[in-house]
């Protein structure tokens, strides 16, 4: 068989687009498979609690949504979404400082679809992207797949370096690259669960106004805080220069897939269209079912629930790290969200270590899904969204005990040379 032909394995592989070359299914979703057992104490899915939801209320409140409204809500709906359920989610953003007109949302499948669509209006093969490095798989899967050189920003536990920004944006524009925006989760980050500072807030926004680069906030998480009120949004601040992209699936469930994008006018106008050339519209059931758990449901006492029940879970996995982890691992401390970032000591590699883990009935998510030039392979993410505290306790004994175990053959053998598959892994939603 020519190559022209194809192979035995996929008869197309010469005719699909230069940009689906790099659409490859990770190697760590296949181990996903064995961590999903019950033995297997997952601290890898970002996966919410959803059982702590009233399911008996949410259950009578779709049925009675069926009963009375079923010819709306079973029939096609706007490109830009329900409008009443615009009008809820200003009132949502308003926690965060935002002040918008429902005209500027665009509802979207999760904010995972909105990050599609600012990529698919703005990128073409070759432009830079800049993101947090580590930053969010599914966003670094969707710039790939459009065929964006991605430049990771340094950050700390304070989130993103602002001079570390300024010095990157200069360089690449000076060599004449078209930096398009930065991408930047600054509340309880995905995956190292920092949070940018009010200051540095206020430095990247004024650093990206002075070099014209758009800023795509994405905060999912930023109504989960264990300590006070909500941040005040980058997109409070600048109403012109941010894409702000937010979601239900963390404060309520991600089962309903829905999120939004609140942009500036002309890119709003974009999104829509994109939107409509995607999937006409969106689904008009879920929104109402969104709308009306909303309109009848104390949802912030809910929300209050998650984050009390995170931030137990939280301490859990802090307490047992401090008690079980060996002498050169180190990590974050979030104030909130699903997510503590690790580092492991010196020559140690998380993908490598990743199937011993399961071996041992423990799962994690390696470094290396995290960045998009193959770094990240000395840090794991750990979550503690998802299993009981107990739970968390024995998961992080067992990974500490793998830790050890490698530490011992380090110190006997040396380190490894050897690297598994380096890029951006396809992100599934055990990996979100």
């Amino acid at each position: 068989m020519s190559a022209a032909q194809g192979s035995r394995i996929d008869a197309y592989v010469d005719r699909y687009a230069a940009r689906a070359t790099g659409m490859v299914a990770s190697e760590v979703r296949a181990l996903f498979a064995v961590a999903s057992r019950p033995e297997v104490v997952s601290l890898a899915g970002g996966m919410p609690y959803v059982t702590a939801l009233p399911l008996d209320v949410v259950g009578e409140l779709v049925a009675d949504l069926v009963a009375k409204r079923g010819p709306v809500a079973l029939q096609y709906g706007s490109g830009q979404g329900d409008p009443d359920l615009r009008e809820q989610i200003c009132e949502v953003m308003r926690m965060e400082g935002i002040e918008a007109g429902a005209d500027d949302v665009v509802v979207t499948v999760g904010s995972q679809q909105a990050l599609d669509l600012i990529t698919r209006i703005f990128i073409d093969p070759g432009d830079v992207v800049l993101a947090e490095g580590p930053s969010y798989v599914g966003a670094l899967g969707t710039f790939s797949a459009y065929q964006a050189k991605v430049v990771h920003v340094a950050m700390d536990d304070e989130g993103l370096i602002p001079e570390s920004l300024a010095q990157t944006i200069y360089a690449l524009q000076t060599a004449g690259n078209r930096v398009k925006f930065l991408y930047t989760i600054p509340t309880f980050q995905n995956p190292a669960g920092v949070t940018l500072n009010e200051v540095r807030r206020r430095q990247v926004l004024e650093i990206c106004q002075r070099a014209g680069v758009l800023v795509v906030e994405d905060n999912p998480y930023g109504l989960l805080g264990f300590d006070g009120e909500p941040l005040r949004a980058l997109r409070a601040d600048d109403p012109d220069g941010v894409v702000y992209l937010g979601s239900f699936s963390k404060t309520l469930a991600p089962g309903f897939r829905v999120g939004w994008a609140l942009a500036p006018h002309a890119i709003r106008d974009k999104l829509v269209l994109a939107m409509e050339s995607a999937v006409l519209s969106h689904s008009t059931f879920t929104q109402l079912a969104v709308g009306q758990y909303l309109a009848t449901q104390p949802w912030r006492e809910q929300i209050k629930t998650f984050r009390e029940l995170y931030r137990e879970r939280r301490d859990a996995m802090l307490n047992s790290l401090e008690v079980f982890m060996p002498a050169g691992c180190s990590w974050t401390r979030p104030s909130g969200g699903f997510f503590v970032w690790m580092t492991l000591p010196e020559g140690l590699d998380s993908k490598a270590l990743l199937p011993r883990a399961v071996a041992e009935r423990v799962a994690f998510v390696p470094g290396t899904g995290f960045y998009s030039d193959g770094g990240g392979a000395q840090h794991m993410r750990l979550s503690y969204c998802y299993p009981q505290p107990d739970r968390i306790r024995e998961g992080v004994r067992r990974l500490a005990g793998v830790i050890e175990q490698e530490l011992q053959l380090r110190d006997t053998f040396g380190t490894g040379t050897a690297r598994w598959h380096a890029g951006i892994d396809t992100p599934g939603p055990d990996l979100a």
